[in-house]
């Protein structure tokens, strides 16, 4: 739970776009000489009222401790350890799950006593800290600071830290820095180091380990710039006591991570150390949900005195100033700034809706009266009603006790529902619709479904729980009506479970959907039984039990056939195994659908069908429904020339895979005259048009007066590729974006290396590749630099509607995008045709 409540104050961190920098902690430094060659350098903390900061022992869990280290040196010793001087109270931190922690509030002063041996040499020592007060903590923070012996300094700038607010809601804004690496280097022999990157990571997130396969995270690496002057002395070794080893849920994988903690240990053997040994250090952090773009510290070993220095505030030892080397590089955009406050179109993603649960419902309606038609529910109708009107003193009393039986199945179902939730989560239900092997089950389990509503086997429950609800039933009253509905529930299983199951997984996207589509089946089956006791005459025109209801069961041992093939999609276009491509995929439903108008025209039987003499006007119906399904199914085979492939169709969305996931039509080629123009012209995910470079993207949305649609994605971001693979393959969304939009995709883990080093000059980061610049580009336009994120603007660079992060649902990225073309439209002057 601690970690959980820590993983919270991180995220919610970035709270707003124009966050007020909190700094809440100010510092400086007085030096005292004690004795001979002796000093105390004191490092003062006065703290702004309410706010506190953390002991060295502080407990973990919690805040972090303040950490103080020196650069080594051989001018000077460290004598002792670092002494507090304060007021130190130990309390619960209710922002950290109250665990007991030290802290100092108004002021603390840390003390470390040092022997100096040539008081010529400034000393350099870091401050690694986070505060909080009774609402809010800024995130671990670091302040360095250069001390000359006999004078004062103060902490050179540190990185801007932005608020924690507990209880927001993270915005569009917030840059998240989730880890933190400390180098050193120690003197092994005459010509031996051993050099440590040591790896401070916020709770929830993780980097991965150098050994780990490909397709996956960026593994961490360290690579040195090549030269004879030294050598390597053994393989880079990890330590860490929270090493994570196992199935990797998000990228689907065996993986190697660390949490909290990492030390990575290289070691040198020296062979000139006159020439400094120069490399950088490479790592990729996720937490649950996301990514980052992969971030690259460069240092340089000094192998005479000792010293390492590390590139930006991370570094712990020394750094080198951000700005050297390199050139100056600043891509932000001033009209996108201030648009992005307030958007052109005052919509978007404040404004789109949650799931219609009125659907879910009525899918669930539509099942139960499905299931009624069943042999299993069917006959128990007027055995039922009679039972309650027969053996009832009044006709009140008959009434009351059928109304009461159907508010039993009304119960026991959505009981059922609630159950599953409670079992499985809302999380775990919602992400069954995109997991390829929850999807490769209910293929399975669907198609066994159909076969048993063939006639083939039957599916039941053990009969000992129908006898023992039996028996309850007998009891009368209430307890004993509530037995006989659950009775019901047990001995139609065979007929209601594979209804309720393919309900249940339809309506698992959405947390409480598998409740609501429980109260709608349950509605469906319970009316008649209350309507029925109600009106008891009605039982003369119910039609006889028969024959008929077998086809029924068959009819819908077909429709399950054909939707087990659509959970097979879902799971082949997940984990791209390319076996159901759309011909394959649509031409099974035309056989399936096909068969069933065989079926229904008595050309052929199952087991439990009797000889049909003559076709019923009710059954010529369905027989000819079930053909012109057939036919209009074959229609999805016709070639469009507009998208170069196969014409898709309109019901057929969100159960047949893209048109363009097929076997035998070729990838549409690029066109070659806006290629020969623009360079990074090319086609993305699903085959849609789009720019690999921002200012290209931009040069020809101009040109063809339409809005930008610019998509900050990664090779290694699955929630990209959950959007490209579930969102943009809907005709809606692909036409848009073929049509209405320029989509531009910028990958900010594209490694292809600049042709020279930039420093940005906002961030201070060096650019050194392609994914580098667009990360930047991101961050110091957007303040965000986590992955996907979504922007209409116009080709006059102003935001059009809100940024979109990855969020699920088709008809809420169709809002996002009309919302942004509508402003597009109004703010040109564009008519709506």
């Amino acid at each position: 739970m601690r970690k959980y409540m820590f993983l919270l104050a991180v995220l919610l961190t970035f709270c707003t776009a124009n966050a007020q920098i909190l700094d809440p902690v100010h510092w400086s430094t007085e030096v005292k000489l004690i004795s001979k060659n002796e000093y105390e350098i004191i490092f003062k903390a006065v703290l702004d009222e309410e706010w506190a900061i953390y002991s060295q022992t502080s407990n973990p869990e919690g805040p972090s401790p303040t950490e103080l280290t020196f650069t080594k040196g051989s001018h000077f010793s460290l004598i002792g350890k670092v002494e507090e001087r304060g007021k130190k109270k130990e309390a619960k931190e209710p922002l950290f799950d109250d665990i007991i922690v030290a802290k100092y509030k108004e002021h603390v002063d840390f003390v470390q006593k040092v022997k100096i041996l040539d008081p010529s040499k400034p000393l350099k020592a870091s401050v690694y800290f986070t505060s909080c007060n009774n609402s809010t903590c800024i995130p671990p923070t670091s302040k360095d600071f250069t001390i000359q012996v006999g004078g004062n300094a103060q902490p050179e700038a540190s990185v801007n830290a932005m608020p924690i607010s507990v209880g927001a809601v993270q915005d569009h804004a917030g840059l998240l820095d989730p880890v933190k690496v400390k180098a050193s280097l120690t003197k092994e022999g005459d010509s031996k180091l051993k050099v440590q990157f040591k790896a401070i990571i916020d709770s929830g997130w993780f980097i991965y380990s150098n050994k780990i396969g490909e397709d996956g995270p960026i593994p961490t690496t360290v690579d040195w710039d090549k030269g004879t002057h030294y050598g390597f002395d053994g393989e880079l070794k990890e330590f860490s006591d929270h090493k994570v080893t196992g199935f990797d849920e998000i990228f689907e994988m065996e993986l190697i991570k660390y949490k909290e903690q990492v030390i990575f240990e290289q070691g040198i053997d020296v062979k000139d150390p006159k020439i400094p040994i120069k490399g950088s250090m490479t790592f990729q952090t996720c937490d649950a949900t996301k990514c980052l773009p992969p971030k690259t510290l460069v240092f340089e070993i000094n192998a005479q005195n000792g010293s390492i220095k590390m590139e930006g505030d991370e570094g712990g030892t020394g750094f080198l100033m951000p700005g050297e080397g390199g050139d100056g590089f600043d891509q932000t955009i001033p009209t996108v700034v201030n648009t992005l406050k307030n958007p052109i179109g005052q919509c978007g993603e404040e404004l789109i809706k949650g799931t219609n649960h009125f659907w879910t419902f009525l899918f669930g309606f539509l099942g139960g009266l499905l299931a009624l038609l069943t042999p299993c529910v069917f006959p128990m109708i007027p055995l039922t009603v009679s039972y309650f009107t027969k053996g009832s003193k009044d006709k009140a009393s008959g009434l009351r006790n059928g109304l009461l039986y159907g508010l039993s199945i009304i119960v026991i179902y959505v009981a059922i529902g609630l159950v599953i939730t409670a079992l499985f989560g809302a999380t775990a239900l919602n992400e069954l619709s995109t997991n390829w092997v929850a999807n490769v089950l209910f293929f399975i389990i669907f198609i066994v479904f159909a076969f048993s509503f063939f006639g083939y086997f039957e599916i039941t429950l053990p009969s000992s729980w129908s006898n023992k609800t039996d028996h309850m039933a007998d009891k009368g009253g209430l307890i004993g009506i509530f037995f006989m509905a659950f009775t019901l529930a047990i001995v139609s299983f065979s007929c209601t479970g594979p209804i309720i199951g393919s309900a249940i997984v339809e309506s698992a996207k959405s947390p409480i959907g598998p409740s609501i589509v429980m109260f709608g089946f349950s509605l469906a089956l319970a009316l008649p039984f209350g309507l029925f006791a109600a009106f008891p005459a009605w039982l003369n025109s119910l039609p006889k039990s028969g024959s008929w209801m077998s086809s029924v069961k068959v009819v819908l041992g077909f429709l399950e056939l054909a939707l087990a093939f659509k959970f097979l999609s879902v799971a082949d276009m997940t984990k791209h195994w390319g076996i159901l491509g759309y011909e394959l995929f649509m031409g099974l439903w035309v056989l399936i659908f096909a068969l069933m108008t065989i079926y229904l025209f008595g050309w052929i039987k199952f087991p439990h069908d009797s000889p049909i003499k003559k076709l019923s006007p009710v059954r010529w119906m369905f027989a000819l429904s079930a053909l012109a399904i057939t036919i209009y199914l074959s229609t999805g085979f016709r070639y469009s020339d507009e998208y170069k492939s196969y014409h898709s169709l309109p019901l057929m969305s969100g159960l047949a895979p893209p048109a363009n996931y097929n076997y035998f039509l070729g990838a549409p080629t690029v066109n070659q005259e806006i290629k020969s123009k623009y360079i990074s012209f090319t086609k993305c995910a699903n085959n849609i048009d789009c720019f690999k470079d921002y200012y290209e993207a931009k040069a020809y949305a101009k040109e063809m007066g339409k809005p930008l649609l610019v998509d900050f994605t990664g090779y290694g971001c699955v929630n990209c590729r959950k959007t490209e693979e579930h969102i943009w393959v809907n005709d809606r969304i692909r036409n848009k974006l073929n049509n209405d939009f320029v989509l531009v995709s910028l990958y900010v883990d594209d490694r292809k290396p600049l042709e020279k080093e930039l420093i940005s000059a906002v961030t201070k980061s060096t650019i050194r590749n392609v994914g580098n610049k667009w990360a930047d580009f991101q961050i110091v336009n957007f303040n965000q630099n986590s992955q996907p994120l979504y922007v209409i603007m116009s080709p006059d660079e102003e935001v059009l509607a809100k940024p979109r992060g990855y969020k699920e649902g088709v008809d809420a990225y169709n809002q996002f995008l009309e919302c942004g073309l509508t402003a597009f439209k109004s703010s040109h002057n564009i008519g709506s045709n």
